[in-house]
Protein backbone atom coordinates (compact mmCIF):
# COMPACT_ATOMS: atom_id res chain seq x y z
CA UNK A 1 0.00 0.00 0.00
CA UNK A 2 2.95 2.44 0.71
CA UNK A 3 3.60 2.68 -3.14
CA UNK A 4 -0.16 3.67 -4.13
CA UNK A 5 -0.28 7.20 -5.01
CA UNK A 6 3.70 7.77 -4.45
CA UNK A 7 4.58 8.06 -8.07
CA UNK A 8 3.05 11.43 -8.39
CA UNK A 9 4.43 13.76 -5.18
CA UNK A 10 7.94 14.35 -6.92
CA UNK A 11 10.81 16.11 -4.98
CA UNK A 12 8.97 15.53 -2.09
CA UNK A 13 7.02 11.92 -2.59
CA UNK A 14 8.78 9.60 -0.46
CA UNK A 15 8.41 7.20 2.50
CA UNK A 16 11.00 4.00 4.18
CA UNK A 17 9.46 1.57 1.93
CA UNK A 18 9.68 4.11 -1.47
CA UNK A 19 12.08 7.17 -0.69
CA UNK A 20 12.45 7.98 -4.07
CA UNK A 21 8.63 8.02 -5.13
CA UNK A 22 8.75 5.56 -7.49
CA UNK A 23 5.12 4.23 -9.16
CA UNK A 24 6.21 0.93 -7.46
CA UNK A 25 8.41 0.68 -4.79
CA UNK A 26 11.39 -1.39 -5.43
CA UNK A 27 11.12 -1.31 -9.67
CA UNK A 28 12.60 1.84 -11.97
CA UNK A 29 10.63 1.69 -14.44
CA UNK A 30 12.24 3.17 -17.68
CA UNK A 31 10.77 4.24 -20.93
CA UNK A 32 13.05 3.58 -23.83
CA UNK A 33 13.24 2.48 -27.57
CA UNK A 34 13.81 -0.95 -28.77
CA UNK A 35 15.28 0.34 -32.37
CA UNK A 36 18.47 2.30 -31.50
CA UNK A 37 21.56 0.37 -31.03
CA UNK A 38 24.53 0.24 -29.45
CA UNK A 39 22.42 2.64 -27.07
CA UNK A 40 19.05 1.16 -26.29
CA UNK A 41 17.38 -1.87 -28.33
CA UNK A 42 15.73 -5.33 -27.87
CA UNK A 43 17.69 -8.29 -27.95
CA UNK A 44 16.49 -11.89 -28.23
CA UNK A 45 13.35 -10.03 -26.17
CA UNK A 46 15.54 -8.68 -23.67
CA UNK A 47 15.87 -4.48 -23.31
CA UNK A 48 19.75 -3.88 -23.29
CA UNK A 49 22.37 -1.45 -25.21
CA UNK A 50 24.86 1.16 -23.54
CA UNK A 51 22.03 3.03 -21.86
CA UNK A 52 20.11 0.24 -20.79
CA UNK A 53 23.18 -1.66 -19.41
CA UNK A 54 24.21 1.32 -17.68
CA UNK A 55 20.56 2.24 -15.57
CA UNK A 56 20.66 -1.36 -14.69
CA UNK A 57 24.29 -0.98 -12.81
CA UNK A 58 22.90 2.25 -11.29
CA UNK A 59 19.88 0.68 -10.56
CA UNK A 60 21.56 -1.94 -8.61
CA UNK A 61 23.60 -0.03 -6.63
CA UNK A 62 20.48 1.72 -5.05
CA UNK A 63 18.99 -2.10 -4.57
CA UNK A 64 15.80 -1.54 -7.34
CA UNK A 65 14.74 -3.44 -10.33
CA UNK A 66 14.69 -1.77 -13.43
CA UNK A 67 11.34 -2.64 -15.43
CA UNK A 68 12.08 -1.42 -19.59
CA UNK A 69 9.00 -0.41 -21.58
CA UNK A 70 9.27 0.67 -25.03
CA UNK A 71 7.81 4.07 -26.31
CA UNK A 72 8.61 6.30 -29.09
CA UNK A 73 10.95 9.11 -28.40
CA UNK A 74 8.59 12.05 -29.23
CA UNK A 75 6.29 10.55 -26.05
CA UNK A 76 9.03 9.98 -23.51
CA UNK A 77 9.82 13.03 -22.03
CA UNK A 78 5.89 13.74 -21.47
CA UNK A 79 5.74 10.34 -20.11
CA UNK A 80 8.80 10.48 -18.02
CA UNK A 81 7.17 14.02 -16.54
CA UNK A 82 3.68 12.82 -15.98
CA UNK A 83 4.73 9.80 -14.51
CA UNK A 84 4.11 7.03 -16.35
CA UNK A 85 8.20 6.08 -16.47
CA UNK A 86 10.50 6.85 -13.36
CA UNK A 87 12.78 7.77 -15.78
CA UNK A 88 13.77 8.10 -19.48
CA UNK A 89 17.09 6.04 -20.93
CA UNK A 90 17.51 6.53 -24.51
CA UNK A 91 20.75 8.84 -25.21
CA UNK A 92 18.52 11.90 -24.05
CA UNK A 93 20.94 14.70 -25.05
CA UNK A 94 20.53 17.42 -22.53
CA UNK A 95 18.96 21.02 -24.03
CA UNK A 96 17.56 24.56 -22.76
CA UNK A 97 13.84 23.27 -24.31
CA UNK A 98 14.10 19.46 -22.71
CA UNK A 99 14.74 21.19 -19.59
CA UNK A 100 11.18 23.05 -19.43
CA UNK A 101 9.49 19.46 -19.38
CA UNK A 102 11.98 17.35 -17.25
CA UNK A 103 14.76 17.21 -14.91
CA UNK A 104 18.40 15.63 -16.15
CA UNK A 105 20.53 13.42 -14.24
CA UNK A 106 24.30 14.14 -14.59
CA UNK A 107 26.01 13.65 -17.90
CA UNK A 108 26.79 9.39 -18.54
CA UNK A 109 27.71 9.29 -22.28
CA UNK A 110 28.80 11.83 -25.13
CA UNK A 111 27.75 11.50 -28.45
CA UNK A 112 28.13 12.50 -32.45
CA UNK A 113 25.72 13.60 -34.93
CA UNK A 114 25.98 11.11 -38.09
CA UNK A 115 25.03 11.96 -42.13
CA UNK A 116 23.87 8.82 -43.54
CA UNK A 117 22.78 8.82 -47.18
CA UNK A 118 22.00 6.58 -49.83
CA UNK A 119 24.64 4.38 -51.61
CA UNK A 120 26.43 6.51 -54.58
CA UNK A 121 24.71 10.03 -52.56
CA UNK A 122 26.59 12.78 -53.35
CA UNK A 123 26.21 14.11 -50.36
CA UNK A 124 29.91 14.35 -47.98
CA UNK A 125 28.81 17.39 -45.05
CA UNK A 126 26.31 18.69 -43.09
CA UNK A 127 26.79 21.50 -45.35
CA UNK A 128 24.95 19.99 -48.13
CA UNK A 129 21.41 19.32 -46.77
CA UNK A 130 19.84 22.53 -47.93
CA UNK A 131 17.53 22.06 -50.36
CA UNK A 132 17.65 18.19 -49.35
CA UNK A 133 15.10 15.73 -48.47
CA UNK A 134 15.98 15.19 -44.90
CA UNK A 135 14.77 12.89 -42.32
CA UNK A 136 15.09 12.99 -38.41
CA UNK A 137 13.36 11.18 -35.98
CA UNK A 138 11.15 13.50 -34.52
CA UNK A 139 11.57 15.20 -31.00
CA UNK A 140 15.17 13.84 -30.74
CA UNK A 141 18.20 16.88 -30.43
CA UNK A 142 19.07 15.67 -34.44
CA UNK A 143 15.33 16.94 -35.20
CA UNK A 144 16.45 20.59 -33.25
CA UNK A 145 19.49 20.57 -35.33
CA UNK A 146 18.15 20.55 -38.30
CA UNK A 147 15.21 22.95 -37.40
CA UNK A 148 17.71 25.16 -35.98
CA UNK A 149 19.88 25.02 -39.52
CA UNK A 150 16.01 25.27 -41.51
CA UNK A 151 16.33 22.20 -43.18
CA UNK A 152 12.33 21.60 -42.90
CA UNK A 153 13.05 17.96 -41.88
CA UNK A 154 10.89 15.48 -42.55
CA UNK A 155 9.95 13.82 -38.91
CA UNK A 156 9.22 10.10 -38.18
CA UNK A 157 8.73 8.26 -35.05
CA UNK A 158 11.53 6.16 -35.30
CA UNK A 159 14.99 5.06 -36.51
CA UNK A 160 13.44 2.57 -38.63
CA UNK A 161 10.94 4.46 -40.48
CA UNK A 162 13.87 6.88 -41.18
CA UNK A 163 16.16 3.90 -42.23
CA UNK A 164 13.44 2.53 -44.64
CA UNK A 165 13.58 6.20 -46.12
CA UNK A 166 17.02 6.30 -46.98
CA UNK A 167 16.55 2.49 -48.57
CA UNK A 168 13.27 3.60 -50.40
CA UNK A 169 15.13 6.58 -51.80
CA UNK A 170 12.55 9.03 -50.66
CA UNK A 171 14.84 10.80 -48.26
CA UNK A 172 18.30 12.36 -49.45
CA UNK A 173 20.06 11.79 -45.71
CA UNK A 174 19.25 10.97 -42.36
CA UNK A 175 21.00 12.97 -39.71
CA UNK A 176 21.42 10.30 -37.23
CA UNK A 177 22.91 9.38 -33.75
CA UNK A 178 26.34 8.35 -35.07
CA UNK A 179 26.61 4.85 -33.65
CA UNK A 180 23.53 4.05 -34.65
CA UNK A 181 23.54 5.89 -37.92
CA UNK A 182 27.09 3.75 -38.64
CA UNK A 183 25.03 0.43 -37.35
CA UNK A 184 22.42 0.81 -39.67
CA UNK A 185 24.58 1.48 -42.73
CA UNK A 186 26.45 -2.00 -41.44
CA UNK A 187 23.19 -3.59 -41.45
CA UNK A 188 21.94 -2.24 -45.17
CA UNK A 189 23.79 -4.59 -47.51
CA UNK A 190 25.66 -1.56 -49.01
CA UNK A 191 22.09 0.32 -49.49
CA UNK A 192 23.54 3.13 -46.68
CA UNK A 193 26.64 4.98 -46.01
CA UNK A 194 28.08 7.19 -43.43
CA UNK A 195 28.88 10.48 -45.33
CA UNK A 196 30.41 12.50 -42.64
CA UNK A 197 29.78 13.25 -38.41
CA UNK A 198 29.82 15.62 -35.97
CA UNK A 199 30.56 15.49 -32.09
CA UNK A 200 27.05 16.53 -30.58
CA UNK A 201 26.91 19.90 -28.57
CA UNK A 202 25.87 17.94 -24.95
CA UNK A 203 25.96 15.45 -23.32
CA UNK A 204 23.14 12.69 -22.65
CA UNK A 205 21.48 11.75 -19.13
CA UNK A 206 18.37 9.91 -17.67
CA UNK A 207 15.27 12.33 -17.55
CA UNK A 208 12.90 11.94 -14.30
CA UNK A 209 9.94 14.25 -13.57
CA UNK A 210 9.90 17.84 -12.98
CA UNK A 211 10.54 18.12 -9.11
CA UNK A 212 12.27 14.39 -8.93
CA UNK A 213 15.14 15.66 -6.71
CA UNK A 214 15.63 12.68 -4.56
CA UNK A 215 15.57 9.92 -7.06
CA UNK A 216 17.83 12.15 -9.51
CA UNK A 217 19.99 12.64 -6.91
CA UNK A 218 20.13 9.69 -5.86
CA UNK A 219 20.66 8.23 -9.25
CA UNK A 220 23.30 10.49 -9.43
CA UNK A 221 25.38 9.10 -6.74
CA UNK A 222 24.90 5.29 -8.18
CA UNK A 223 26.02 6.76 -11.00
CA UNK A 224 29.47 8.04 -9.60
CA UNK A 225 29.69 4.57 -8.12
CA UNK A 226 29.57 3.02 -11.57
CA UNK A 227 31.99 4.97 -12.98
CA UNK A 228 34.39 4.62 -9.88
CA UNK A 229 34.05 0.47 -10.12
CA UNK A 230 34.71 0.35 -13.66
CA UNK A 231 31.05 -0.62 -15.04
CA UNK A 232 31.22 2.31 -16.77
CA UNK A 233 34.51 2.15 -19.03
CA UNK A 234 33.28 -2.33 -19.65
CA UNK A 235 30.21 -0.88 -20.80
CA UNK A 236 31.70 2.17 -22.87
CA UNK A 237 34.46 -0.82 -24.35
CA UNK A 238 31.64 -3.24 -24.87
CA UNK A 239 29.42 -1.07 -26.87
CA UNK A 240 31.55 1.73 -28.54
CA UNK A 241 34.79 -0.46 -29.10
CA UNK A 242 37.57 1.93 -30.50
CA UNK A 243 35.80 5.12 -29.96
CA UNK A 244 37.66 7.99 -28.43
CA UNK A 245 36.74 9.87 -25.27
CA UNK A 246 36.80 13.45 -25.57
CA UNK A 247 39.08 14.86 -23.41
CA UNK A 248 36.91 17.34 -21.94
CA UNK A 249 34.41 14.76 -21.27
CA UNK A 250 33.82 13.81 -17.76
CA UNK A 251 30.53 11.57 -17.16
CA UNK A 252 28.97 12.25 -13.74
CA UNK A 253 29.76 14.58 -11.38
CA UNK A 254 33.09 14.63 -12.59
CA UNK A 255 34.61 13.71 -9.06
CA UNK A 256 35.41 10.29 -10.05
CA UNK A 257 37.72 8.47 -12.15
CA UNK A 258 36.86 6.27 -14.34
CA UNK A 259 39.52 3.39 -15.01
CA UNK A 260 41.05 2.33 -18.05
CA UNK A 261 38.73 -0.46 -19.88
CA UNK A 262 42.00 -2.80 -19.54
CA UNK A 263 42.31 -2.08 -15.78
CA UNK A 264 38.39 -2.75 -15.34
CA UNK A 265 38.55 -6.30 -17.14
CA UNK A 266 41.21 -6.85 -14.70
CA UNK A 267 39.68 -6.44 -11.58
Amino acid sequence: MSACGSGGGGGSAGNADNPYGLAQAGVLRAGTLTDAPPNVYLKDGKFTGFDNDLLTAVAGKLGLKVEFVGTDFSALLSQVNNHKFDVGSSSITITEARKKTVDFGNGYDFGYFGLDVPAGSPISGFDQLTGKRVVVVQGTVQDDYATGKQLDPVRVPDYNGAINQLKAGTADAWIAPAEIGEKSAADSSGKITVAAKQLSPAPTAYAVAKGSDKLREALNKALDEVIADGTWSRLQAQYYPGRPIPADFKPGSGTVVAPSASASAAS
